[in-house]
Order: structure tokens, then C-alpha cells, then sequence
């Protein structure tokens, strides 16, 4: 029985975007024990996840290097067969450089990397999917073709958002860490009030876009908006998305819960560009964008709380009609 830690500490869609190796894993390996380590905040996606045995998390916001000292000291109580970094930072190089595993593999851009037995070439804007450059680092232990993420919502989630889910239904994540991946809230509000009247509306994202939500349901035309913006868990809403007629989102984490259960879902793409590699892959999945080129686009990676440019024309041109055919 062979063990695996897979360390990914960033943000929610970049633990999301790690589970196709667990599925992977236990594709090929359904004895293998597989660890996971992810940051404090995110545990809650992964809750009672099957494929999982345990769950490690470690708190980056304080007392940083010492939690990190501290988690160090619990992985080395376990000699792992296979440890797999896909982060690219100092944090978890220097955890996967004193963890105990027979071989590490990572990331070439990882500082730390040169201490892998095995390193991986990154690339970006290539157009290649994140969930392909994570499965690159199973080169070598197994088979690494596409296999999508996934979520498991429990029987409580389901319950939980059973009451939202009679009739049709639309989701709705408006808001975004980032300005300018975020679609303008007058762009939302004008698809609101374009919506088929016997849909309900549902605006979701965690406590701290409650109140963009609460502007855009001040703002419609139409009755049947309801702002469930920090009211819903991980798991909860991605049991809610799942049986949504749609989903409209933007280049942010409920794109890639959209993905992890093949829920159909329009993602709008304003600074950032699809061929990154974070496009939507459900089955109906697609990614909107402006129709033509422009010189500033895209910006950054990550985005930025203002536009450089200060135009923003990467999200006002483009058409509501866009996200509705």
C-alpha cells in the first residue's frame, strides 16, 4: 500500500484543481493512502472526502513559520513513497524538503525544487488546462491523461440546499478577490433582468461579497433574486450549482466547483485570459471574453484592484447577449 502526500496550500480553485490527482491515484492504486495538505480556510472543500485518509492544515495567516516547524514535524512521522508539491513557493519547498518520502516531485519553479528527485516544467498561456500541468507531475508513477476534479458534497449538503432547488433555478458568483476579474455589477444586473421571469436567481460567494450581492438585488427589475452570498458552505454550494440550470461566474473559484461537478456554467474572462489554462471544463462549460483583441489584455495573472488603464473595456465590452447563447 503505497503513500502519498499532495501539498497545495494556495487559494480555493488551486485545491480544487489538485483533485484530479487524487482521483488519478486511486483510478490506478485503490489501497494507496493519500494526505493532503491545503491551507487553514480551505478544509472545508475537502470535508470527509473519500479518496482522502487524512486531511492536513496548516495556517499561513499566523504565527506562520512556526505552524509550518510544527507541520514539518508531523509529516516526518510518516516515511511517504510519493510526495507531490504542486505549489511554487518557499513555503512548501521547505516542507517537502524535511518531510521523509522515498521520492519528491514538483514543480522546476519551486525555489526549493533542486532537492526533487523529479522536476516539472511550469508553463502558462500556452493554453494547456492547470488541471494538465498538475498531472504532469504523476509522469513517471502512473498514467497522466485528463481526468476531471471532483467534489463531494455529503447528505447534509444536499439537504441543506434542498429548500433552494424547487423549480428552475440560476446561480449567479458575481464577485471576485481581484477588480478586474470581477464583471461589472451593472453587467450582472442587466443579465438578471434578461433571465426568463420563472427562473429564480440565486447570488452566491462567501461573507465578504454579501454586500455586492445585496446592491445587484437592489438594482433588478424582477422579483425571485435571492442574495445567498455567506450563508452557503463549500460543499453546499457546490451541491446548489450542481443542479442549477446555470451558472455564471467569473475566472474565480466557483468556476472550478462549477468543473469539479460537472455543473453547466459561463465563465467571464475580463483581464485574464482562458488560455491561462483555468477555463471551465464541465460538459457545458464555455468562457466569455470580448470579441476582439485589445492591446492591454491581459494584464497579469491574477488580476489587479483597479484597471491599469483604467478603462476596464475587457469587462464593459462585452455583451450580456454573450453569456445567454
Amino acid at each position: 500500500m503505497k503513500k502519498y502526500l499532495i501539498i497545495q496550500t494556495a487559494f480555493i480553485g488551486d485545491v480544487i484543481l489538485a483533485t484530479p490527482l487524487v482521483e488519478k491515484i486511486l483510478s490506478r492504486e485503490p489501497d494507496a493512502r493519500i494526505d493532503m495538505l491545503v491551507r487553514r480556510g480551505n478544509e472545508g472543500l475537502l470535508r470527509d472526502h473519500p479518496g482522502l485518509n487524512r486531511l492536513l492544515v496548516l495556517d499561513k495567516e499566523s504565527s506562520k513559520w512556526r505552524n509550518v516547524v510544527a507541520m514539518i514535524r508531523q509529516l516526518r512521522q510518516t516515511h511517504y513513497d510519493e510526495l507531490i508539491n504542486l505549489q511554487r513557493f518557499w513555503t512548501t519547498g521547505v516542507i517537502s524538503l524535511f518531510a521523509r518520502a522515498r521520492r519528491k516531485t514538483g514543480f522546476k519553479k519551486n525555489p526549493l525544487s533542486l532537492f526533487y528527485h523529479r522536476r516539472v516544467k511550469h508553463t502558462i498561456g500556452d493554453g494547456t488546462h492547470e488541471i494538465e500541468r498538475n498531472l504532469q507531475l504523476l509522469d513517471g508513477i502512473m498514467d497522466n491523461s485528463f481526468i476531471r476534479p471532483a467534489l463531494y458534497p455529503r447528505e447534509g449538503d444536499y439537504r441543506a440546499v434542498a429548500p433552494w432547488q424547487k423549480g428552475n433555478y440560476v446561480c449567479i458568483a458575481p464577485a471576485s478577490v481581484w477588480y478586474t476579474k470581477q464583471f461589472l455589477p451593472e453587467k450582472w444586473v442587466a443579465l438578471v433582468n434578461r433571465l426568463p421571469d420563472e427562473e429564480k436567481i440565486y447570488l452566491i460567494g462567501g461573507p465578504s461579497d454579501s454586500e455586492m450581492c445585496r446592491d445587484i438585488v437592489s438594482r433588478v427589475s424582477r422579483s425571485q433574486v435571492y442574495n445567498l452570498a455567506g450563508s452557503l458552505s463549500f460543499l453546499e454550494t457546490a451541491a446548489l450549482m450542481e443542479k442549477a440550470s446555470m451558472n455564471y461566474v467569473n475566472d474565480s473559484a466557483p468556476l472550478h466547483i462549477a468543473s469539479a461537478m460537472n455543473a453547466p456554467v459561463r465563465a467571464v474572462f475580463c483581464s485574464t485570459v482562458p488560455r491561462f489554462g483555468f477555463y471551465p471544463v464541465s460538459d457545458d462549460g464555455r468562457s466569455i471574453e470580448i470579441s476582439y483583441p485589445l492591446y492591454c489584455r491581459p494584464c497579469g495573472l491574477h488580476g489587479f484592484k483597479s484597471c491599469p488603464e483604467g478603462h476596464f473595456r475587457c469587462a464593459r465590452d462585452i455583451d450580456i447577449q454573450q453569456l445567454l447563447t
